[in-house]
């Protein structure tokens, strides 16, 4: 048998199944896109004209992965909806080539497979997963502000329920081989080695009549559920709920997603993947997407090390400081294979650590996220001392103790004594300049910012602070400990509070004029969670602790003048000295862990939320500040808080503090939560444009004052008409 010599795809048959082997040769990973379309039907013909085949089998040419998704650079490039749903349909047909044939198809998954990967799967006849780590199944559009355009819509609740497919392809959760069996989004999970074996065998035996496949079937409470209009209305009704309440109707795509599902459920596989691909296209051209693709896009360029791999890549690290911080850096290495070393003062602040790391370990055993036995195994890679012994070899060291300048130094200064002349040290901390710390080194070269973001292990952000004296070697192996931890990293120059605390400050600080204008706490909150946000400007307030905040508005005022910080500093003082300093004491503007208050000044007027701390509240009128003309639109609020921020990240850019849009649009989003939807300060300015920008803030600047001074870069864009981003 002839089989013609292919780009994408290796060929062979083996006992008249053919092998159709995924391999792009120009990248790491296997994607779909259009370029492979021609040889995709050319293979399908050979299939549909060869009797000497009687079953296919879809599998990798990679090592360690299937199909990770459709081309994302393909999709930037669609200009219109209509070359949008032209491809989706073109995919529905090739997927139905597959699907519909005579002749079985086995999938063999190893490694991700994910949206369209998964998609292809989904057409085939037969799934069969390996039992890798690296396999995992899943439909992530969602998180690229998409749908799943390749008859994910309609497949996937066919095969394992309305509900369960629903959750994945609203959720894009991953799923490991072991539950996917168990859901019935695949068949059989063998090992890695036997995986093309078994699938040749399972398809000569569905070729041949003597293996019947067992499918999903709609029981019990599902089947009320499913199997009739009233039942899936309410499937539908529910799940729409839950996307608003979580989302705030800022996300088209999970909105979508259920028009999609439902269009196939209800009328039938031809309305459905006509509304799929309609669908697909709206949500291609919108804002959303673009912005959330851009993210992706930015976050897949720092998965590579600027300074290049270091040398020596450590097999421990240690830690100082048993605290919060400590604590979460130590959990997310320890996950991550890193062996670690925590050092404190007392056996009581180091029992304290060892308590919350194993807590947060079994409460995943709890969910099955991992076996018992896999967590003896993680947590017996941390060990806990209150000397330096042994520290004599530590590689890198990553301080983590309170935000106190002669602390940390003292800390450098002491652990220099017994320090290998290349070990890195490194700390964290949110706004204390390197420089500083680093000025009582013998080794400045080897010292470095590590700003992690709390609560550790889920924090994706991890802020890393250069000198101009910090090496590139320091830097390189900072870098690497980041991706190892499995964050998104950031590098930044050193300066008052680096970059994410610095543009977070005018943020806050500009929140803070307008509850004390008089706008209510609720109110502010409520408005900036309409414009994106996850949480409101005075809610952070309270989790970063109001002390912390307190701290830092006064060095970023001291360092940057009232441009940051222009707000009445008695308000947080106040707040501070009556022990109200947030979530952690229990009460802050909001209260916590006391009893709720009956006073019905401090009752929420929408939404859900804490009530106000009526202490709280007769502190803000104490220092009520006179309003600047007439009452501001919400629009206008909106814009006052976001703007400041947005302000503050070109001020960054202009004075190098950050080295590119990029680094500044996934500092702000994933370390303060500034919206996805639009993609970063930078991203955000491009899509309003610079001018527009300026305009609104000479308009401010002219009412409310200096701290709404325009950067000079956004004026020079503007008169340029140019954008941060191509």
């Amino acid at each position: 048998m002839s089989l013609p010599n292919l780009k994408y795809f290796n060929l062979s048959v083996k006992d008249n199944v053919l092998i159709i082997a995924f391999d792009d040769p120009e990248e790491k990973v296997n994607t779909l896109n259009l370029k492979m379309t021609n040889e995709f039907h050319q293979i399908m013909d050979i299939i549909d004209n060869d009797d000497n085949i009687k079953a296919t089998v879809f599998t990798s040419g990679k090592a360690d992965n299937f199909i990770v998704g459709a081309d994302i650079k393909m999709i930037k490039e669609f200009k219109t909806k209509e070359d949008v749903v032209k491809t989706s349909k073109e995919g529905h047909e090739l997927f139905k080539r597959i699907e519909k044939h005579k002749k079985p198809s086995v999938a063999a998954i190893n490694g991700p497979c994910l949206g369209g990967g998964l998609e292809v799967a989904l057409s085939c006849h037969y799934r069969l997963a390996s039992d890798s780590s690296k396999t995992i199944l899943g439909l992530p559009e969602v998180m690229l502000g998409l749908l799943p355009g390749g008859g994910g819509t309609q497949r996937l609740p066919k095969l394992i329920g309305i509900q369960k497919a629903l959750d994945m392809m609203l959720t894009g959760k991953n799923i490991k081989p072991a539950k996917a069996k168990k859901m019935g989004l695949v068949d059989d999970v063998v090992c890695p080695e036997s995986l093309e074996k078994i699938a040749v065998q399972v398809a000569q035996k569905l070729a041949s009549g003597t293996m019947k496949i067992k499918r999903w079937k709609a029981k019990g409470k599902d089947k009320v559920l499913e199997d009739n209009f009233a039942g899936r209305a309410l499937v539908f009704n529910q799940a729409k709920s839950m996307v608003l309440k979580k989302t705030g109707g800022l996300y088209p795509a999970p909105l979508k997603i259920l028009e999609a599902v439902k269009a196939g459920v209800n009328s039938g596989a031809k309305k459905g993947y006509e509304a799929e691909a309609d669908l697909f296209g709206d949500l291609a051209m919108t804002r959303e997407s673009k912005s959330l693709i851009s993210l992706f896009e930015g976050q897949t360029s720092l998965k590579k090390n600027r300074y290049g791999s270091p040398e020596n890549k450590p097999d421990w690290i240690g830690v100082i400081g048993g605290g919060l911080m400590g604590s979460g850096i130590s959990l997310v290495n320890i996950q991550k294979g890193i062996k670690t070393r925590l050092k404190d003062l007392s056996q009581e602040s180091l029992g304290k650590s060892e308590k919350y790391v194993w807590g947060a370990l079994n409460k995943r055993v709890k969910r099955r996220a991992m076996s018992s036995f896999e967590r003896d195994k993680v947590f017996s890679s941390l060990t806990t001392q209150t000397d330096w012994s042994v520290f004599e070899k530590c590689p890198l060291v990553i301080e983590a103790v309170f935000e106190d300048l002669s602390l940390k130094q003292h800390i450098l200064e002491e652990f220099e004594k017994i320090a290998p002349e290349d070990c890195v040290f490194a700390s964290n901390t949110s706004a204390l300049p390197i420089k500083q710390i680093a000025a009582v080194s013998k080794r400045p070269e080897n010292v470095l910012g590590m700003h992690y973001f709390s609560p550790v292990e889920k924090m994706p952000l991890l802020e890393i602070i250069v000198t101009d004296k910090t090496s590139d070697r320091a830097a390189s192996l900072a870098v690497e400990m980041g991706m190892k931890q499995g964050k998104t990293v950031i590098v930044v120059n050193d300066g008052p509070g680096f970059y994410t605390t610095r543009i977070l400050a005018p943020l806050t600080d500009e929140a803070a004029i307008i509850a004390l204008e008089g706008t209510d706490l609720h109110h502010i909150n409520n408005i900036m969670k309409d414009f994106g946000f996850p949480v409101g400007p005075i809610t952070l307030c309270d989790e970063v602790g109001l002390d912390v905040a307190m701290h830092i508005a006064k060095d970023l005022k001291k360092a940057l003048g009232e441009r940051i910080c222009s707000a009445p500093s008695e308000l947080i003082d106040d707040l501070v000295k009556n022990n109200m300093n947030g979530r952690k004491s229990g009460k802050g503007f909001f209260l916590y862990n006391e009893t709720k208050s009956s006073n019905p000044l401090t009752k929420i007027f929408k939404g859900s939320g804490k009530e106000i701390n009526p202490a709280a509240l007769k502190i803000v009128r104490e220092n009520r500040i006179e309003l600047k003309g007439p009452q501001c639109s919400d629009e206008e609020l909106q814009k006052r808080i976001a703007y400041r921020m947005i302000n503050e990240s070109a001020l960054c850019l202009q004075e190098k503090i950050i080295k590119n849009p990029v680094d500044g649009d996934i500092g702000a989003v994933f370390g303060l939560g500034f919206p996805p939807t639009f993609g970063g300060p930078f991203r955000y300015l491009d899509l309003i444009g610079a001018q527009s920008f300026l305009n609104d803030m000479k308009k401010f600047e002219d009412r409310y004052g200096e701290r709404f001074k325009v950067a000079k870069i956004i004026e020079d864009y503007a008169k340029e008409n140019k954008k941060f981003h191509d």
